[in-house]
């Protein structure tokens, strides 16, 4: 089975370019111009063991970072689609916990076909509000909305014991992320050739 996927998107804000194998190593080629994000990918792959490559060629963070941030996240939620296919024999659900420190990041996945968010973040007020890149906390929303609905998973990621640095929160809930995904992306050998879902499809 090829889980492997290009796609190229280009909008008047943004152009990307990216590929994806699902079955790889956790290598990772990643150029965003936002340097949090950068990290933060890589991060999510390495651990999931995804072969990933992204570049943004073309962005308008003169502006700021809110088009770039979300069209990311809108191509790699359509990358894990195509990829995935069908979703013949996956796992579909996945959880993880990844701790960085006091923080504590959790992730539950279900690609169900239904794309829906819920982040919850423990004393919220205690983070930076941005870092050096500008990066903040409600760009890290927008970012896991676009991906959870344009792959067509429910994702509920949590951050516990919420550290005042930015990246400290982010890279626990990315890894988590990318630990769920990784389960959720598995092929059950129980029933390798069957779509996991009592209706027969997920689409």
């Amino acid at each position: 089975m090829n889980r492997t996927a290009q796609i190229e998107r280009k909008s008047k804000e943004t152009e990307i370019i990216a590929s994806l194998n699902i079955d790889g190593q956790g290598k990772t080629q990643v150029k965003t111009n936002i340097g949090l994000l950068d990290h933060m990918l890589d991060l999510f792959a390495f651990h999931a063991c995804f072969d990933l490559d992204l570049a943004v060629k073309k962005a308008d963070l003169e502006i700021d970072i809110h088009h770039t941030n979300e069209d990311i996240g809108i191509v790699l939620g359509k990358l894990f689609k195509k990829a995935l296919g069908d979703m013949q024999g996956i796992k579909r659900f996945g959880s993880a916990f990844a701790p960085m420190e006091s923080t504590l990041g959790r992730a539950v996945v279900d690609i169900s076909g239904r794309g829906y968010l819920t982040l919850v973040i423990d004393n919220l007020e205690k983070v930076n509000i941005k870092n050096e890149d500008g990066y903040a906390m409600a760009y890290l929303e927008h970012f896991l909305e676009s991906f959870a609905h344009n792959l067509g998973a429910t994702i509920n990621v949590k951050i516990e014991g919420t550290s005042e640095d930015l990246h400290t929160n982010m890279e626990a809930a990315f890894k988590a992320l990318g630990l769920a995904l990784h389960e959720a992306t598995r092929i059950n050998p129980s029933r390798p050739n069957m779509i996991p879902s009592t209706k027969g499809i997920i689409d």
